[in-house]
């Protein structure tokens, strides 16, 4: 057992050894949350959601796991009803609801949506997820970073026995099909792993990876092979339901919106964003298409010299403030040992708390044809990623959260906010004119809209069963359009991860919504970025709070 493990397992215990009394207070119930929480957040393929955990923990989701999670969220809930809220300060009162919306968020995944017991792709984000997370931190491997990666490698097999025992009942023959897919190659994947990463391991972890692997391997095929067995008897039923995706919807999203809403909300959007896409490409018929990149070495410096434009844009225009000691957003070359299984999650480094002084890194493939959706997108232009994923997007949203003077909020649940807030970027920054300079990058912002408005119904009509992952799969190769592969990758993460999808159009209204109430209140003394640094800096709050927090303020 490890040091940093002890100490998070203490800090559990202390939590329930704490009387319910006038000694407790929101800072301490969040402090102790927060440390248990560490240990038991599942792993997601979705970048936003990483965490820093537990060194070398042994991770387990048995029934006796499950049920000790189930108690201790009690405990925590218990204390959180018994806090004396009545008389907070608006900013504590943000505080307070986030926690509850925080501990909302536990009980959707044990008790509602059930991935635990419903999704076989989610053990593959419990093994080969965590996996690759460990591998997206550029080289070296130091000792500690080579016996952490070997420890999750080792920690497969166990995981796995317990997905068998916890998928007996409930498990969805879509969620299984999309599993059998992502396992079809896993021994080649996991031979690149061991003969590319090997030889640069430190210490005994070189020794111990190649078993390790070898165990694993077996581990996973065994998977594959129980799932393919058992797939005929497995029902067909994916959709979460109206009553479960509610919950969702009130207690972590913190939206207040119906799914009726939600749809109206999103073919709205979805015309506007075909409207200005078509006006946008009529008006730029003379314009020539623009080029892709002749090798990664020329986007890679295009990237450099984007991200620095985008910074001093920031700037001049008043629209946010960039700290000079933020690092900057890069992109390096997929290694093979990358590529091998970057089907398992997003290949993105957005650091950590504990590294506020690294460099945010994409792992980028080569400009080619054969590209993704995003990734062609970017071979082109990579401005349009960069404001959405790293400055001023995900990476310098969440650099600033992790440094909130106020440490109840710097801490990732849900991707509301942020995906909201890396949305609205997009266009922030195409209505302040970066974009002026090339016309077909417009066309591209517009296509994004175009997406982000089709992810709301998707993700909707996926939770409450009027949409099967294939039906959510063609209508968005169609209505985007998209390639096939990103359009698959997309509905299956959809469906099984309800509400997701529509985090980035909803947080995007919300933010609009925000900002126009804001400015209405101030009139002419509205600063738009005073607005724009604290959305940021709270930019793991949901909106609704900071909204509530910002009004009731004065401000």
């Amino acid at each position: 057992m490890t040091a940093s493990f002890k100490r998070a397992l203490l800090l559990t215990l202390l939590a329930f050894a704490l009387p319910l009394a006038a000694q407790d207070s929101l800072d301490r119930l969040a402090s102790d949350y927060w440390a248990w929480r560490t240990q038991f957040q599942p792993y997601n393929s979705d970048d936003i959601p990483r965490i820093e955990r537990p060194k070398e923990q042994k991770r387990s989701w048995s029934a006796d796991s499950v049920a000790r999670q189930r108690k201790q969220l009690a405990g925590f809930e218990a204390r959180w009803k018994k806090l004396e809220s009545a008389g907070y300060s608006p900013a504590q009162r943000t505080d307070y609801r986030l926690l509850g919306s925080a501990l909302a968020r536990v009980q959707w995944e044990l008790d509602l949506n059930r991935r635990w017991q419903r999704d076989p792709t989610f053990y593959l984000e419990q093994t080969m997820t965590a996996v690759l997370e460990a591998l997206l931190q550029p080289p070296p491997f130091d000792e500690a970073r080579s016996r952490e990666l070997v420890s999750r490698i080792e920690n497969i097999p166990s995981l796995l026995a317990e997905a068998k025992a916890n998928l007996q009942k409930d498990a969805a023959a879509p969620f299984a099909r999309l599993a059998l897919d992502a396992l079809r190659d896993v021994r080649p994947q996991l031979q690149t792993v061991e003969r590319e990463v090997g030889p640069q391991l430190a210490g005994e972890s070189r020794a111990r990876l190649a078993p390790a692997i070898s165990k694993a391997t077996s581990a996973l095929e065994d998977y594959r092979a129980w799932l393919q067995q058992r797939l005929p008897a497995m029902n067909e039923q994916t959709a979460v339901g109206r009553e479960a995706y509610q919950y969702f919807l009130k207690n972590v999203a913190l939206y207040p919106y119906t799914p009726e809403q939600l749809l109206q909300m999103s073919r709205n959007e979805w015309a506007r964003a075909v409207t200005l896409e078509t006006l946008e490409h009529q008006r730029d018929h003379d314009v020539s298409e623009m080029k892709m990149f002749a090798s990664f070495d020329e986007q890679a410096k295009a990237t450099a010299a984007a991200d620095q434009q985008i910074r001093d844009f920031l700037g001049t225009e008043g629209l946010l403030t960039v700290p000079d000691d933020l690092p900057h957003y890069t992109i390096r070359v997929l290694p093979d040992y990358l590529t091998a299984i970057s089907g398992y999650g997003e290949t993105d480094d957005f650091t950590g708390p504990s590294r506020l002084n690294q460099d945010c890194t994409r792992w980028s493939p080569p400009p080619s044809d054969k590209l993704g959706y995003f990734a062609r997108a970017s071979a082109r232009d990579p401005r349009p990623l960069i404001v959405h994923e790293g400055v001023p997007g995900h990476y310098m949203q969440l650099w600033l959260s992790w440094r909130n003077p106020d440490p109840i909020r710097r801490h990732y649940y849900d991707s509301g906010a942020n995906e909201g807030m890396g949305f609205y970027a997009e266009e922030m920054m195409m209505a302040a004119g970066l974009f002026d300079d090339s016309p077909h990058t417009r066309e591209v912002v517009y296509n994004f809209m175009r997406l982000r408005a089709l992810r709301v119904e998707v993700d909707v009509k996926l939770a409450l069963g009027e949409f099967t992952a294939a039906q959510a799969e063609k209508y968005l190769e169609q209505m985007v359009p998209m390639n096939p592969e990103t359009a698959k990758s997309e509905s299956a993460l959809f469906a099984t991860q309800p509400g997701q999808a529509i985090s980035y159009q909803i947080g995007k209204i919300q933010i609009m919504e925000f900002l126009a109430e804001a400015r209405r209140r101030a009139g002419e003394k509205f600063d738009l970025k005073a607005f724009d640094d604290s959305l940021w800096r709270n930019g793991n709050v949901p909106i609704a709070l900071q909204q509530e927090e910002w009004l009731a303020s004065g401000r």
